[in-house]
């Protein structure tokens, strides 16, 4: 694979599902990533939902943030352009097409660019050169048998004694690695005999069934078959339920949306478990709960199983009233000390909302638009505006007149604002208070407003802007409103009030506003007074007060990735430091600056008031520094990564980075432990002993460190530890 990738810009690797695509490529990116001095990129395309959001995920998972109305292929081809990157992209026969045409594009647009993709079919791409997978030859799936028959069944090792029984099963299951591994966990409740003797006769009565295909294609069916009418009738119903999910799902979910139709919501979790345990679903740790996925091949099996059945409507609808429910008490829950989880939640389902979203745009009613308008917290506060953008715009295209349709559109002209895009912006809202007005809607009435003066502030109106401003306080206050919005809108005043040098009124307002938030728990407007303050400060000459402010608001943002107020903080802080005299320092953060402004929308708004102290710091620097010299300083800060800009800003001292290559295969803390400890040659007895912790506990964990890696022994744990280490 080394050799290929050094010959070839294009190289998928096909085969079966379940024969080891993913793992190959993981292992040969890893092992060639010093070839990429722009990075080595992993891309999961298997929770798509559709062709129009490959770009989307491919943006997302490459880090790259652009919240402006660009085209994403666009922004993906210009960040590419120059880079010398090798991206993966894994599981793409479902969406074959529309990866195609973007692999085109960027392999003619970016020279330094290589994609190794996975697929059961060629993407057909010029240049392309097809590597097909072939089973795991006897040897190696010996090895992997007993790998994983050790972990479920302590003291199962490989010898003359058993050897012929194991290379039986190997060679009917035709060495795919998935279907060995669905095997072994057998042996937790089968002996050796007993589950050659089932395989064995399972194998010959499909045997006589079959006419033609991909023998090893049906010899995984029948691998999966096998062990789907071994599971419980229980654990079958939710193998099938739980392939609609995209991406990873929490107990609540699945009790939610597997359960009924004679399965009780207790019930779930004894059928969790018990497919856990047959390696059919992963379980993950994570701070909010653990998460769970089907294995692809599986989950693409049990979607077939559902929609034979013709219950796959069924639970899509129950996935998205799931979903809509969450996304409601998600909004309830916005305004409160829960802002930071429910952002780091939201991210965690974000694959399953886009399902949802997706499946409600072909449906009747106004569940799409009713979504998409609630989500308002998470497109326009935590850096997500183009593809709020993307699902607000095709939610309108289609949703009649009505409260939903109303919210949707202040809430994309609240987008499009932050966005750059007035024009847009502005019909919208316009659109949305003509309906309020004639349909008696106070509440959409004062969103409408409120979001319609932001688009007067920023175009420079001061005037119109705070009249308007004013009287969306009004209608708030007469609606009995009180939540982020409303703090907002005194904080957007006082934005206006520092334009036209009324500190102290700007003031006022943004202690009241703290004073609210700070009663309810809420940080996220709370920063943006902070913001306000910050710029305060800094007029009146208190230079420590304001680096202070500033640098407090921008901790906060940072924890909702809210790349508005994170640049908006950055640019602060650059005056602030021009004005103290480190021109290097001001020079540093104005070109990190102008690489956010980028991603968010149009730099400063367009506007001059926002626009002019941003000028006026750049030429005090290039006084100071020369014109030479500034730009090689500025230079500099657009090469910061986001993290590692708002660490500079802050004044965190910045960690030594190994490289530009992500992880592709991350172990947990305590994976890490357990493979450290491999490393030093401990048994599992001893790992258990050293951590405290079940020698059943340890054995997991030493066969889901050999699955994240791809590895067959504990030996190759100890290479990879070791190599890490360097």
């Amino acid at each position: 694979m080394r050799r290929l990738l050094s010959e070839s810009r294009l190289v998928t690797l096909t085969g079966v599902g379940g024969v080891g695509k993913t793992r190959l490529a993981l292992r040969a990116a890893a092992e060639t990533n010093r070839a990429f001095p722009d990075g080595v990129w992993f891309v999961d395309l298997g929770g798509v939902t559709g062709p129009e959001l490959v770009v989307h995920t491919v943006l997302e998972q490459l880090g790259v943030h652009d919240d402006t109305v660009r085209k994403h292929r666009t922004v993906l081809v210009e960040h590419l352009r120059d880079r010398q990157t090798l991206v993966v992209l894994d599981n793409c026969e479902h969406v074959v097409q529309a990866t195609a045409e973007l692999v085109d594009v960027l392999l003619r647009s970016a020279r330094g660019l290589r994609v190794l993709a996975t697929s059961r079919e060629r993407l057909g791409v010029a240049g392309e050169h097809l590597w097909q997978v072939a089973p795991l030859p006897l040897e190696p799936a010996l090895t992997l048998f007993a790998e994983r028959a050790a972990a479920v069944e302590p003291g199962f090792a490989l010898g003359p004694h058993n050897r012929e029984q194991v290379a039986r099963i190997c060679a009917l299951l035709d060495g795919i690695p998935l279907a060995v591994e669905l095997a072994a966990v057998r042996l937790r409740v089968l002996t050796l005999d007993h589950l050659l003797s089932r395989l064995d006769n399972t194998f010959r009565v499909l045997a006589e069934g079959r006419r033609g295909g991909d023998p090893r294609h049906q010899t995984l069916q029948a691998a999966v078959d096998w062990s789907f009418h071994l599971c419980t009738r229980p654990e079958q119903i939710l193998w099938t339920r739980a392939s609609v999910f995209s991406g990873t799902f929490d107990l609540s979910a699945a009790e939610r949306v597997c359960s009924g139709d004679g399965v009780e919501p207790e019930e779930i979790m004894r059928s969790l478990t018990g497919l856990v345990d047959k390696s059919v679903v992963v379980s993950r740790p994570h701070p909010s709960g653990t998460r769970f996925r089907l294995l692809e091949p599986l989950r693409q099996y049990g979607w077939e199983k559902l929609r034979a059945a013709g219950r796959d409507h069924v639970l899509r609808q129950r996935h998205r009233d799931h979903f809509v429910e969450w996304a409601e008490r998600c909004e309830k829950q916005w305004f409160g000390p829960a802002q930071p989880e429910i952002f780091a939640l939201t991210r965690l389902e974000h694959q399953n909302l886009r399902a949802v979203l997706d499946f409600c745009l072909d449906e009747a009613g106004d569940h799409c638009v009713h979504l998409a308008g609630t989500l308002w917290f998470y497109w326009a506060g935590c850096g997500m505006l183009g593809e709020g953008r993307h699902w607000l715009d095709r939610a309108l295209a289609g949703a009649p007149p009505g409260p939903a349709r109303a919210k949707a559109l202040w809430v994309n002209g609240y987008v499009s604002t932050l966005q750059g895009d007035i024009t847009a912006s502005r019909k919208m809202l316009e659109e949305c208070r003509a309906y309020a007005v004639k349909a008696g809607d106070g509440v959409a009435l004062a969103y409408a407003t409120h979001r319609l003066a932001c688009t007067h502030l920023v175009g420079d109106d001061l005037v119109l802007a705070d009249a308007l401003f004013e009287e969306a306080v009004a209608r708030y206050r007469r609606q009995g409103l009180v939540n982020s919005h409303t703090l907002l809108a005194g904080v957007e005043l006082a934005i206006s009030a520092t334009f036209q040098r009324d500190f102290a009124a700007a003031e006022r307002l943004c202690t009241e506003a703290r004073a609210v938030a700070a009663e309810h728990g809420e940080q996220w407007v709370q920063a943006y007074a902070i913001y306000v303050l910050a710029l305060c400060a800094w007029v009146r000459g208190d230079y420590e007060r304001a680096d202070q402010l500033g640098k407090e608001c921008l901790r906060i943002k940072r924890t909702f990735h809210d790349l508005l107020g994170i640049v908006l903080a950055v640019e602060v802080l650059a005056w602030i430091s021009a004005s103290q005299g480190n021109a290097v320092r001001a020079a540093t953060l104005l070109g990190a600056t102008n690489e956010i402004w980028h991603t968010v929308g149009y730099p400063m708004f367009g506007s001059r008031y926002f626009g002019t102290p941003h000028g006026e710091c750049e030429s005090a620097v290039i006084a100071v520094l020369g014109d030479q010299e500034f730009r090689a300083v500025f230079r500099k800060g657009m090469d910061l990564e986001l993290d590692d800009a708002i660490a500079y800003a802050i004044g965190e001292e910045q960690a030594e980075r190994p490289g530009p290559v992500p992880d592709l295969t991350p172990l947990t803390r305590r994976e890490q432990q357990v493979a450290d400890l491999i490393a030093t040659g401990l048994s599992n007895k001893e790992i258990a002993a050293k951590l405290v912790i079940a020698r059943r506990t340890a054995e997991g964990h030493v066969e889901r460190i050999l699955q994240k890696l791809g590895f067959s022994s504990r030996a190759q744990i100890a290479t990879w530890v070791t190599e890490r280490r360097g």
